[in-house]
């Protein structure tokens, strides 16, 4: 059953066509990379899934089905006063909801509550990041957008990332679309891949539909 369908997607600014004929669907469980260069549009399609752009076409989420996105960039200030156990407990009131266990989140992310006192800015790179993750899955949704998950993390921490995101896929059967410009990690944690260049350029599993030809039209 899919989880996600979208039908010929087309996004415009005004004048400008970002994204034109898009079409792909998602099973459970299925890890989706968006590749294609910068301008393509990747971003651009994770906001027509979160409804946060107008667009024309057919997006079709499961009924009950939850989403969770990590930015590539949060827009906060790194030097608020405000700590990780309170920008969690944010969801939860945005949600007006008690059930939300920011000492869960974290455990899931593998950080110690200690970092729960600790302040935004005092966060390395990849601790932020691993937070901005507790964040997406607090209230465990079943399918996660991740844009560009290690931009912002070093060479050394990337890895740890996506093994902890593969972790958490297999423990909760999560479905993942995430954007990346790294095809070893489309070929080793993808089993689906959505070439993009404004319109579709490939979609499949990554050792059929990345070939030569397909890559030099990226």
């Amino acid at each position: 059953m899919s989880i996600l369908e979208v039908k010929n997607l087309k996004v415009r600014y005004g004048e400008q066509v970002i994204l034109e004929n898009i079409s792909f669907d998602l099973e459970k469980g299925d890890t989706l990379a968006i590749i294609g260069p910068n301008g393509s549009g990747k971003t651009t399609l994770l906001r027509a899934v979160l409804g946060a752009v107008p667009h024309a076409g057919e997006i079709k989420i499961s009924a009950g089905a939850e989403i969770g996105y990590v930015p590539q960039k949060i827009d906060l200030e790194r030097d608020l006063p405000i700590t990780v156990q309170e920008f969690l407990l944010l969801k939860g009131a945005q949600k007006k909801s008690a059930a939300y266990s920011p000492h869960k989140a974290l455990e899931l992310v593998s950080l110690s509550a200690q970092f729960l006192k600790k302040r935004l800015g005092e966060l390395s790179a990849g601790e932020l990041q691993r937070v901005l993750i507790a964040w997406a899955v607090i209230d465990r949704p079943s399918l996660l957008l991740f844009d560009e998950p290690t931009a912002s993390v070093d060479v050394a921490g990337q890895e740890t990332v996506y093994e902890l995101l593969h972790r958490l896929q297999d423990k909760y059967d999560l479905t993942l679309i995430l954007i990346s410009h790294d095809l070893t990690v489309v070929y080793r944690y993808a089993n689906k891949v959505l070439c993009l260049n404004r319109e579709q350029v490939c979609f499949g599993a990554p050792s059929e539909v990345l070939t030569p030809q397909e890559l030099e039209k990226l």
